[in-house]
């Protein structure tokens, strides 16, 4: 979302009962942090259990690190035998379906099934460790239950969102090697039924492993590769030992966008990864006890994975999990689950929020929302007026709001402005954690302030991706070849008081409802199609998205444009990578605006599409194709 740095920052306190408890705490974190940073990062991974402690904390040969070097641990130990001698009783996994059913698993619960997993991939499948496990399943706690799995032996997990097609969810196969798929019969969305497992069918039409195994949960058809997920189960034991994995291990593999057409698997590993998201779940939300914890996020995002499993998970905490959308079967369903299961931390994006606000505040002021005691915000920058109406509407003006800023890469939450210690400016994420140091920086890598710039984060962190999968030169190009630190592809703008506001993408990523895709598989899908011969995609504001798609296309020759046309070319984006990728305004046109030199002149795009002045044409190798495209969008 275009972030604009006109708006007048109204400062807000934090309530008083959390600056009495966690001031001195938080103030000490910074000092530890500031006075000897590795040793601050040592002190946090201490409070994971090792198998074995490490020699090294850090090893850095830009831009690869290694952190915690000669430690062994395992994921899955720390999120659930650290928790079962004091508290095996305690619910773990709160779930809630669309149409209402519940289910609810202690500690013991999702212990017991995790170990029969794992035993099965192990036994049954021959699954070991390094190998890849593909989850493409809806939000339900056998999603964690497989994740979860994976790690008790080694193997490294990459979950792909539910809402990816077909092709989609072929590329991330292939690529990954991956050597069993655990799915789902279906996904249920607004009172539909996603068919997956028959998405995975399409899927395997294409991928270079052929009769891969599946495991399926609540399996309607039996097909020959097939095992059903709890049959499976109940044929294993309960007890599993964990595999000991190195620090620097792979965990897991995590697909995003990027500016070409192939999506980058993000590598995070295991025991910096766990520390990191340890640490930022409890500083961040003051994690207590009785806290219960409802991270909105799909698991098939990083922020479902840190901040919906195992961050929570790690601090022995409740997690509440909703297999549904905000607005079905009615647009108060999020505060009636807040109000039925006593949330105290939510955590959602501001593409939800401002759909809220659409709706207004009556629909809140129906159900008790007392419960809550802190809000938080991912995915994309929010806008003041929505932190607003967040903070009073939902919050009750008593909830602190925690805006975050992260990425996939970083693999947890490094801007933010911490309850009980900062004081909130709506718009503004806030300042780095403590242990992180991040700089705003010009083009030519000076540091600057008051004005806007490139997020950088300056020394590495024990979360940070550790390559993209098979791909070390795109690793090194995309995040280390513009300057010697680290550039996050954001804009962001630093005040006097080192708070920091993210702008939003500066490559040619969108970030549509929290959501990264890249504008060159949006053009990959479109001239896929017969009837497109080339296609260009740009992101334009949206009040409720923060960014959706307008796509321009020059049909082939024999093609002739018409409104089924259009509607095909949106179907197919969306059959071809997800819902989510399908462009909100599509224009067919004779021509795009090229240099001479046939480069796509695609700010030009933007100008057109926000009725701003064009400028100088001159480049351009046809004008004139300038008003022609403006009658257009005028028309659209």
């Amino acid at each position: 979302m275009s972030h604009t740095l006109s708006f007048e920052i109204q400062k807000v306190n934090q309530p008083e009962s959390f600056v009495n408890k966690r001031f001195q705490m938080i103030e000490q974190l910074y000092n530890d942090a500031e006075n000897n940073r590795l040793e601050f990062w040592n002190t946090q991974a201490k409070k994971l259990t090792w198998h074995q402690p490490w020699n090294t904390t850090l090893e850095w040969n830009r831009p690869y690190a290694k952190w915690f070097v000669g430690g062994t641990l395992n994921a899955s130990e720390n999120c659930l035998d650290n928790h079962l001698k004091s508290q095996p009783k305690k619910t773990a996994i709160i779930w809630e379906s669309e149409s209402g059913e519940t289910i609810t698993l202690s500690y013991e619960d999702l212990s017991n099934k995790v170990n029969q997993l794992a035993n099965a991939l192990k036994e049954q499948f021959s699954i070991k460790k390094g190998d890849r496990v593909t989850i493409y399943m809806p939000l339900v706690p056998e999603a964690a239950i497989a994740m979860l799995a994976c790690s008790r032996i080694g193997a490294i997990h990459s979950v792909v969102f539910g809402g990816f097609s077909a092709p989609s969810l072929t590329d991330r196969i292939n690529d990954s090697s991956s050597k069993l798929i655990i799915t789902a019969e279906k996904a249920n969305r607004r009172g539909q039924e996603i068919p997956l497992r028959a998405i995975v069918e399409k899927a395997l039409e294409n991928t270079h492993q052929k009769n891969i195994p599946i495991i399926t949960l609540h399996q309607k058809q039996k097909h020959a590769n097939d095992e059903d997920f709890y049959t499976l189960l109940n044929n294993h034991s309960t007890t599993c030992e964990p595999t000991s994995m190195r620090s620097e291990d792979p965990l897991f593999i995590l697909y995003t966008s990027g500016t070409t057409g192939k999506p980058k698997g993000i590598m995070h590993t295991t025991g910096g990864y766990l520390t990191h998201a340890k640490y930022s779940t409890k500083l961040v939300f003051d994690l207590e006890d009785t806290d219960i914890f409802w991270c909105t996020a799909d698991v098939g995002w990083i922020t479902g994975h840190t901040y919906l499993v195992y961050g929570p998970l790690l601090n022995g905490s409740t997690i509440f999990m909703y297999e549904g959308t905000p607005d079905y079967p009615h647009n108060g369903r999020f505060w009636e689950l807040i109000e039925a299961h006593n949330i105290t931390i939510f955590y959602t994006a501001p593409t939800a929020i401002r759909a809220f606000m659409k709706d207004g505040e009556k629909i809140p002021k129906q159900y008790n929302l007392n419960s809550l005691r802190l809000l938080g915000s991912v995915g994309e920058p929010i806008n003041p007026e929505a932190w607003a109406w967040y903070y009073t509407h939902i919050g009750q003006s008593k909830c602190p709001i925690v805006d975050t800023w992260w990425q996939t890469e970083t693999g947890g939450i490094m801007l933010s402005s911490l309850p009980g210690y900062h004081c909130m400016k709506p718009g503004i994420a806030g300042p780095p954690l403590p242990g992180i140091n991040i700089n705003v920086l010009s083009e030519n890598e000076t540091p600057v302030k008051n004005e806007r710039g490139l997020l950088s984060i300056s020394e590495p962190w024990p979360s940070m991706l550790r390559g993209i999968w098979n791909d070390n030169e795109r690793y090194e190009d995309v995040y280390w070849r513009k300057f010697n630190t680290y550039f996050a592809g954001d804009g962001a703008y630093i005040d006097n008081e080192n708070d920091i506001c993210v702008i939003g993408r500066v490559d040619d990523v969108l970030n549509v409802a929290g959501h990264r895709i890249g504008t060159m598989e949006i053009e990959s899908a479109l001239v896929d199609h017969n009837a497109i011969a080339e296609a260009a995609v740009i992101g334009i504001q949206d009040s409720i998205k923060g960014e959706a798609i307008a796509a321009f296309v020059i049909l082939k020759n024999n093609q002739e444009e018409s409104d089924d046309l259009v509607q095909e070319l949106k179907a197919h984006v969306s059959t071809q990578i997800s819902p989510i990728a399908k462009p909100q305004v599509l224009i067919c046109t004779p021509e795009l605006p090229k240099t001479r030199s046939g480069k796509i002149m695609r700010r030009v795009l933007r100008k057109i599409i926000d009725g701003d002045p064009i400028g100088d044409t001159t480049t351009l190798a046809s004008p004139d194709i300038i008003t022609t495209i403006q009658k257009k969008v005028k028309l659209s």
